[in-house]
């Protein structure tokens, strides 16, 4: 039995002292009450008028106990009030498209420069929901240890459909993510395709906004990176022949990841399911162009500012002091995009040119 509940069957004994006279921290002392719950139910009871009258003619303890749970279902904590209440639709409404707490509190401070409740009520609130609804899974994080300036993972990541004003229609869009595996450090551009040129085209992006470039790039097998994967040790994988020339011009090597190997590449894997959960939740359907300008807001104000739940500091502090330093310099010019197509003879001795690329012509025998 609980203590609150042992203090309850002393209501009778608390409304006699009071008739009594006698004072309330001689009622808390002689009732072995905690002065608060004692100021509690003398305040409940003195609400309902059951602190007056004769000693000889005490209330029933039911009677007393329904006043005093009456008003106290009537004062919820002060921090639970006025700095929640008008938002508990919106965490709700978040909470069904699957966002936690943290990315609930973060995407209110995001939108609303009004919000100023705490994450504590904002966790509150979704527990709360969360008790009614049943709990989800969480996704696991290897570590893998690296040094700084060594390797960034690279990968996409499906974000649902965004509405394209260019064209007037949603589109499947996509998230670029580029992590830095020392400091966490992440990187992400919206896109609505995984072309070489849109992949490449971001990685010099990310270098420019970085600063520098890490000596290694881990990316998924996608085509863009990856031609052919290799399936045993002796089976060599064959790189995009212009992502070879990126990492060429800015003096990094390319080490992709093993098929179906998250686990190889659980930075970025980590990033993607960071972003996706954090800030892509239940934006299916809104304008493409200010997703992405709130996106670069909340890699500014959030994602790179965060206390990181691996390594207990925030990516941007780690990336000052530790990482910037070790990356390669840019280059002193710009790098001027070469796209690589295969292309076959045709039987009058001509070959397809795509303008603005470059055609490789692969002879076989008896072509």
């Amino acid at each position: 039995m609980s203590t609150r509940r042992i203090d309850m069957d002393r209501l009778q004994e608390l409304v006699r002292l009071h008739r009594m006279g006698t004072g309330a921290r001689e009622v808390a002392r002689l009732l072995r009450m905690g002065p608060n719950t004692e100021r509690d139910y003398r305040d409940a009871l003195e609400a309902a008028g059951l602190l007056d009258g004769s000693v000889d003619d005490l209330p029933e303890l039911a009677v007393l106990k329904e006043a005093v749970q009456r008003h106290l279902a009537k004062a919820p904590p002060a921090q639970m009030t006025s700095s929640i209440t008008d938002w508990e639709p919106k965490i709700i409404k978040l909470a069904e498209d699957g966002l936690t707490a943290k990315p609930i509190y973060d995407r209110l401070r995001l939108e609303d420069p009004g919000f100023r409740a705490s994450f504590y009520t904002v966790r509150a609130v979704w527990r709360r929901w969360r008790k009614a609804r049943g709990v989800r899974a969480e996704d696991i994080a290897i570590p893998v240890e690296t040094v700084p300036g060594d390797v960034a993972q690279v990968d996409f990541g499906y974000v649902g459909k965004l509405y394209d004003a260019a064209v007037g229609r949603l589109r499947k869009a996509w998230v670029f993510v580029f992590v830095l595996a020392y400091s966490r450090w992440m990187f992400a551009r919206i896109v609505f395709d995984q072309k070489v040129e849109t992949w490449l085209r971001l990685h010099v992006e990310a270098f420019n906004t970085l600063g520098g470039v890490p000596r290694t790039l881990v990316p998924d097998n996608l085509k863009a990176a990856v031609v052919r994967a290799a399936f045993g040790v002796d089976e060599p994988a064959s790189l995009n022949k212009s992502y070879r020339e990126l990492a060429r011009y800015y003096d990094c090597k390319i080490d992709p990841a093993p098929p179906r190997a998250p686990k190889k590449k659980g930075r970025v894997e980590s990033g993607v399911g960071y972003a996706k959960r954090n800030f892509f939740k239940g934006r299916h359907g809104d304008d493409a162009h200010d997703t992405a300008t709130q996106l670069e807001r909340w890699l500014e104000t959030i994602a790179n500012v965060r206390d990181h739940g691996t390594i207990r500091r925030r990516p941007i502090d780690v990336l000052a002091s530790e990482e910037r330093c070790a990356l390669l310099p840019l280059p002193a010019k710009p790098f001027e995009l070469v796209l690589w197509h295969h292309a076959l003879v045709h039987r009058d001795c001509h070959v397809a040119f795509f303008s603005g690329g470059v055609v490789e012509i692969h002879f076989a025998a008896g072509s």
